[in-house]
C-alpha cells in the first residue's frame, strides 16, 4: 500500500499497482473500445444483410470477422447476438451461424402495419403540405426517375425512402416514419429482391407520382387509395418472389394458404 496525504493532512492509502499493469481507467477504455468495435461490426453486417449483399443462408464465420476487423472474438460475438435478436441471423447448434431467412409471417404483419401508418401520414400531408414541400417531393420523384434510367438500385432505394419520409414530415408526423423504419427490416430485405424486376423502378415512379398528384389536389381519399395500391403491390407479389427464391424465405402455412392474395389484410 502507498501512503498519500490529502488536503486536510490526513493520510490515505491506495493499493500499489502491479508492475506493467495499466491504470485503472485502462479497463474502462478497453471496454469502450470493445463496444465501439461491436457497434461497427453490427452496423456493417446489418447493412449487408438488409441490402441483401449477404443473402439468406450465407455463413457468418466469427473467425473470418476477427481477422477482417482485427479484433478479438468478443466484439464479434456481441454484434452477432444483436443480429440474432433482430432476427437477421440464426445460430444452428453444431452447424454454424447463418444469415436468417425472411419470415413470411413477420413480413405480412410489417406490411399491414406500414400500410396503416402511411394512411395516416398521407392524409395529413394532403391537409398540411406546403407548396414548397410538394415541389421538394416532385424533385425526389425526378431523382428516382433518373436513378431508374441509370439502373442505380441503391440510389433509387434511398430516394424512395426520402419520398415516404418527406410525406410524413409534410404531414407533421415525422415520428411515424421512424416507427415504420423500426418495423420494416424484413420488408426492406424483400424489397431488394423486387427492384431488379424489369420495369419495377419505373412503375414505382408512376405510383409515387399518382400519390403526389392527389396530395397536390388536396384529395385525401384519392391519395390514400393511391398509396395503398402502391404498398399493396409488394404484398401481392410475395408469392412470385417466394417461388423464385424459395430458400430465402421461411414458409408459413397461413401465408401459403393464400392470405397474401387478399387486400383485406
Amino acid at each position: 500500500m502507498i501512503a498519500t496525504k490529502t488536503t486536510d493532512g490526513v493520510q490515505a492509502k491506495r493499493r500499489r499497482r502491479a508492475p506493467a499493469s495499466p491504470p485503472a481507467g485502462g479497463r474502462l477504455a478497453r471496454g469502450l473500445q470493445t463496444q465501439k468495435n461491436s457497434d461497427i461490426i453490427y452496423r456493417d453486417l446489418r447493412h449487408a444483410i438488409v441490402t441483401m449483399t449477404l443473402v439468406p443462408g450465407t455463413p457468418i464465420v466469427e473467425r473470418d470477422l476477427t481477422r477482417q476487423y482485427g479484433v478479438s472474438r468478443t466484439p464479434v460475438r456481441e454484434a452477432v447476438l444483436r443480429l440474432v435478436e433482430d432476427r437477421l441471423v440464426d445460430v444452428a447448434p453444431k452447424s454454424g451461424t447463418f444469415v436468417a431467412r425472411i419470415p413470411l409471417s413477420v413480413l405480412r404483419e410489417a406490411l399491414v402495419a406500414r400500410r396503416a401508418l402511411e394512411e395516416v401520414t398521407v392524409r395529413a400531408a394532403t391537409e398540411c403540405a406546403s407548396e414548397s414541400q410538394i415541389m421538394q417531393l416532385r424533385a425526389v420523384i425526378q431523382r428516382q426517375q433518373e436513378m431508374a434510367d441509370a439502373d442505380d438500385e441503391e440510389a433509387f432505394h434511398l430516394a424512395d425512402e426520402d419520398f415516404h419520409a418527406m410525406i410524413a414530415a409534410a404531414g407533421r408526423y415525422p415520428g411515424i416514419w421512424e416507427m415504420i423504419t423500426q418495423i420494416r427490416v424484413q420488408v426492406e430485405r424483400y424489397r431488394r429482391l423486387t427492384l431488379p424486376q424489369p420495369g419495377r423502378m419505373s412503375l414505382i415512379v408512376k405510383e409515387h407520382t399518382a400519390v403526389l398528384d392527389a396530395i397536390a389536389r388536396r384529395d385525401a381519399d384519392e391519395a390514400t387509395i393511391r398509396m395503398n395500391e402502391h404498398l399493396n403491390k409488394l404484398q401481392l407479389d410475395i408469392s412470385v418472389f417466394r417461388d423464385l427464391w424459395p430458400d430465402y424465405f421461411i414458409h408459413d402455412p397461413v401465408v401459403d394458404d393464400g392470405l397474401f392474395k387478399h387486400n383485406s389484410l
